[in-house]
């Protein structure tokens, strides 16, 4: 049988197959033969490429492949491969807990790249918060940012939580958001034809979680990073989803020295706004080093819980908002999603000068914490 055969056959089966056995959980999947697997392509899963390939593939082969579908994405079925056995594979910082997304499924960005513009794509960045306040008379409003991190917690900066005015109360989050004046956003194409995203969605903060050795208005910010719970199970859309967490084994204990990360929000700290449109910018990393000298004359210390980055006259992480993700775009198993390097804690005033990077908690140093903390 030849192998573009063998897959259009395999796909015909499996599409055709009235139920499933492997049950993917945000990537995690249990083969029919009980072994822990990931719900992957096909062709990365050497072992059931290799099946397909054989000169006979006999009814229990079949039905091993049939029990092996774990999903679909961007129409190719998604199979079950026993992590042991998974094609060029590297051990991945795989999280304890199945409640938080793994790639292929987080970190999607549905958007054409607008290369070299401050605005994003209309749908670009699914993952991005805005954190509502409620002041006193019942006015609201949104002064820092977050990721949302699965269907239930957004990832923030714990000065979002903890460092606010006294007579403020974090209430919500809007997910979903793009142009805060319009709702629903829309644009018009080329074609003239109208294109709109889904209204917006606000849920309310049941619970908030700053870490609990953040110092609260120091000037170091150590440990500057919050977990949000909503009150509602997020439903996930093509204008809504989970950021990846920083989990595979070149994230560890990395700066990203040489690498662009994106920082994105809508330039809104807690006190002030720049956008109502979302808005990105390209940074560099910056050494440590280089940034603790920077940050002396202050009597700042960057810890290696910390990383810093930009320094480009304009160009900062006002461009983004309190709380919001520094991003890395990185490849696994063959899929290109965007992780959340880091969250955004500090920076000169004002900001945007010359040789002074911004100051962004390293998620990666706080793994474990999040997965302690996050429950179903």
């Amino acid at each position: 049988m030849e192998p573009l055969f063998a897959l259009t056959v395999l796909g015909i089966l499996l599409m055709s197959s009235l139920s499933t056995y492997a049950q993917e959980i945000f990537g995690y999947c249990t083969t029919p033969d009980e072994n822990s697997g990931t719900c992957i392509n096909l062709r990365e899963c050497g072992y059931l490429f290799e099946l397909l390939q054989g000169e006979e593939v006999t009814d229990q082969d079949r039905r091993f492949l049939q029990s092996s579908q774990c999903g679909y994405r961007n129409g190719q079925v998604l199979i079950c491969c026993a992590n042991s056995r998974i094609r060029n594979q590297q051990p991945t910082i795989r999280p304890r807990t199945n409640l938080l997304p793994m790639a292929p499924n987080c970190g999607d960005n549905f958007e054409d790249r607008v290369v070299g513009g401050k605005e994003t794509g209309k749908r670009e960045f699914p993952w991005m918060a805005l954190i509502e306040y409620t002041k006193p008379g019942n006015v609201k409003g949104h002064h820092c940012g977050g990721s949302l991190i699965n269907n239930r917690y957004v990832l923030t900066a714990a000065h979002c939580v903890s460092a606010i005015p006294s007579e403020w109360q974090l209430t919500g989050v809007r997910l979903g958001e793009w142009d805060a004046r319009t709702n629903p956003d829309c644009t018009v194409g080329k074609n003239g034809l109208r294109d709109c995203n889904e209204p917006y969605v606000d849920s309310p903060v049941v619970e908030r979680i700053p870490h609990p050795q953040y110092p609260g208005n120091s000037r170091d910010q150590l440990n500057d990073i919050a977990l949000l719970r909503l009150r509602d199970e997020v439903q996930y859309s093509d204008f809504i989803l989970p950021v990846c967490l920083p989990t595979l084994p070149s994230h560890r204990n990395n700066i990203f020295l040489g690498r662009k990360v994106v920082v994105a929000g809508w330039g809104r700290t807690e006190y002030n706004f720049t956008s109502n449109i979302k808005l990105k910018a390209e940074l560099d990393p910056v050494p440590t080093s280089d940034c603790n000298q920077r940050y002396a004359s202050q009597r700042r210390t960057v810890t290696s819980k910390q990383m810093c980055a930009g320094g480009v006259e304009g160009v900062d992480s006002c461009r983004g908002d309190s709380g919001g993700p520094l991003l890395l775009e990185d490849f696994s198993n063959g899929y290109s999603n965007f992780y959340i390097a880091g969250v955004v804690s500090y920076g000169p005033t004002p900001c945007g000068l010359k040789g002074w990077p911004g100051v962004y908690t390293r998620v990666e140093a706080y793994l474990s914490w999040i997965e302690y903390n996050v429950r179903a």
